[in-house]
């Protein structure tokens, strides 16, 4: 299974066939750096902090395909033609979104007791609010001109506040000479 270092809003789920005591000490890494989730998936790279074990039974009334569809916002017809399959595992299943393979290109060649079950897109984020309408947003950035300055009269207001605070300060000094 190939895994892109460009890769965004992809979740993958896995099976683990394990009995209940073994899933701790097998999916969590020691701190020798030993971890033998990784090792099963071929895994070059792998953030801890990504990485999801779920026991199916703990989701209670909720199964595990609305689970992800839930906590990871996962749609599509892939999905919804895996719902059945996704739905009849027992045990402990794993999910790693993309960000849990640390921007890493890899390879993965997944070993039991770790099956691949399925790989899903998370739905693309729509665009937030109108677009923006407004001259001064006109970009420069493809080398394009600027649109011309308006013209603004702060530098003549400028130059009448000094003359004010001046004459002002004239007069001052000579109603405290006299």
């Amino acid at each position: 299974m190939h895994i892109k270092s460009s890769e965004r809003g992809v979740i993958r789920v896995f099976h683990i066939d394990l009995p209940r005591e073994a899933i701790e000490r097998f999916t969590t890494q020691a701190g020798t750096g030993e971890w033998p989730l990784q090792y099963a998936l071929g895994a070059k790279s792998l953030r801890n902090a990504f990485v999801e074990v779920v026991d199916i039974r703990e989701l209670g009334t909720m199964s595990l395909s609305q689970y992800l569809s839930e906590a990871h916002d996962v749609t599509g017809d892939d999905f919804d033609a895996m719902r059945a399959q996704l739905d009849a595992l027992k045990g402990h299943a794993l999910i790693l979104p993309s960000q849990a393979f640390n921007q890493t290109e890899q390879e993965l060649t997944i070993a039991t007791p770790v099956r691949w079950v399925g790989t899903f897109n998370e739905p693309k984020s729509a665009p937030r609010g109108a677009p923006v309408r407004s001259t001064s947003a006109i970009g420069t950035g493809s080398g394009a001109k600027a649109p011309p300055a308006q013209k603004s009269n702060s530098g003549l207001w400028l130059i009448v506040g000094i003359l004010g605070v001046i004459v002002s300060g004239i007069i001052l000094a000579k109603l405290l000479v006299n």
